[in-house]
């Protein structure tokens, strides 16, 4: 099983549960289809990686990044994760926090500037 494993339930879960301010503030603009009528999914799983937003009809993954990605040990292993993921054909864009603060509607302006990259519609999921 390679989407939502079993054994990472708890841990999405509470990833849900303890969401970051950033993250809540992007997930009121990704939630119910609100952004281009794409649909989304939060602390959604692949492989033994939890991402913080999945669009799985456009095979794209949102990552917000706070203070602790800037380490070398995180910077290595978030490059890690984005080619497992891009490997398997899903696309990831990474954000500051400070972006989704700063500027929500640029954040949102390119997801939607990725999604149409791709020249697709909104569709069901796989």
């Amino acid at each position: 099983m390679l989407y939502n494993r079993p054994v990472l339930k708890s841990r999405r879960k509470e990833l849900r549960n303890g969401a970051t301010p950033a993250e809540i503030k992007l997930w009121s603009m990704l939630q119910h289809s609100n952004l281009g009528g794409y649909k989304f999914r939060r602390q959604h799983s692949v492989g033994s990686y939890i991402l913080d937003f999945y669009c799985p009809s456009e095979r794209l993954a949102i990552e917000l990044d706070g203070d602790s990605h800037f380490t070398d040990d995180a910077m290595e292993y978030d490059q890690i994760r984005t080619d497992y993921l891009n490997a398997l054909n899903i696309k990831v864009l990474r954000f500051l926090n400070t972006d989704v603060y700063d500027n929500l509607n640029a954040v949102c302006e390119r997801i939607l500037e990725e999604i149409n990259v791709k020249g697709t519609t909104p569709q069901p999921p796989p």
